[in-house]
């Protein structure tokens, strides 16, 4: 197996920032829903109602760009995960982000279709590109997370803030990814849905179809598949689970976060229940979020080696082994 390493990373988190308890749709929610939402362990949001997707990314394009000492001409792919809800059909966002960052002469292209694991796919195109072609040197993978609908809270799921992320994939850099396994299942494809045909997008609401298999069904699902793949990604790295200093997972709920601890038998690292309660849910942003998080809290410690956890209800699962050495690890901005 061949890795790859990022070599900067960055992630935008909007300065306008929104208290949980203070979000209109709680006013028009049933006790019971009600309840769950404040259950769930976030306080607060980040919040960009003047950014669009595409500005979200675009900003947190740039800064991986300067931390890296690169200009947008360097790059040599760039692929966008796509959001959950274009502005526009027929249009491409993706070159829209290309002509606003000036990378004129990146291979650019899209992956996306898992919700908040479509990180994984970016994450192993990036890997084929770098390993297949010479000629390839870096690759810009840029995302900008804001909910499908105007709601931001997904019942019973979580809680939607807005952020952008860019991560700059190269052959050598501070944080190597080692290996990624994924696997998905069809069976629960429309389990969460929007449908907007024919309503304006005022009337959008996301909602669960079944939330009972949501609950039980795919939460025992889950937790089968997360368990394996966090095993048997070790085993093919001869790797045993004390080996592991660091465990991160994307954030949606307290309880999630509990469940993947139970799952893995080991604790998740404190900046998951921390950035779940400062920022909710950040889509495919969540994982590697926290996983920097991680690293910049523990600036002392030797080479380490961290497994990153994703799960999405589309169903999709992932389970990405990083190593980070001695360098600059990157930064969040909120700016």
């Amino acid at each position: 197996m061949s890795s790859i390493a990022l070599r900067a990373a960055s992630w935008y988190l909007p300065p306008t920032t929104v208290a949980v308890k203070d979000l209109p749709e709680l006013l028009h929610l049933s006790p019971d829903e009600h309840e769950t939402c404040m259950a769930l362990g976030i306080e607060e949001i980040r919040t960009a109602d003047e950014l669009d997707t595409v500005h979200l990314a675009l900003h947190a394009s740039r800064r991986t760009l300067a931390d890296a000492g690169l200009a947008p001409q360097d790059l040599d792919a760039l692929i966008v995960v796509e959001p959950r809800a274009p502005e526009a059909f027929v249009a491409s966002e993706v070159t829209r982000l290309q002509a606003l960052l000036g990378a004129d002469r990146a291979l650019t292209f899209s992956t996306g279709g898992l919700g908040c694991d479509s990180l994984t796919p970016a994450l192993l195109t990036a890997r084929g590109l770098l390993c297949a072609d010479p000629d390839i040197r870096h690759v810009l993978i840029a995302h900008g997370s804001k909910p499908a609908a105007p709601h931001r809270y997904r019942h019973p799921v979580t809680i939607y803030g807005d952020s952008g992320q860019a991560l700059l994939l190269a052959r050598e850099g501070p944080v190597r990814i080692v290996d990624i396994l994924q696997e998905s299942n069809g069976a629960y494809w429309d389990l969460f849905r929007v449908d907007f045909r024919d309503r304006p997008q005022e009337q959008w609401h996301e909602v669960c179809t079944d939330i009972s298999r949501y609950s039980f069904t795919l939460a025992m699902e889950t937790r089968t598949r997360l368990g394996t793949l966090h095993r048997r990604l070790l085993e093919r790295n001869n790797l045993r689970p004390t080996d592991i200093q660091h465990h991160v997972s994307q954030n949606t709920s307290l309880a999630a976060l509990q469940f993947y601890e139970e799952t893995l038998g080991a604790p998740l690292h404190s900046a998951c229940r921390n950035n779940l309660r400062r920022y909710g849910h950040l889509g495919a942003n969540d994982p590697l979020l926290n996983l920097y998080t991680a690293l910049e809290q523990d600036p002392a410690r030797p080479p380490t080696r961290s497994v990153v956890l994703n799960a999405s209800p589309t169903a999709s699962w992932s389970a990405v082994l990083v190593e980070s050495g001695v360098g600059k690890m990157g930064r969040t901005h909120a700016l």
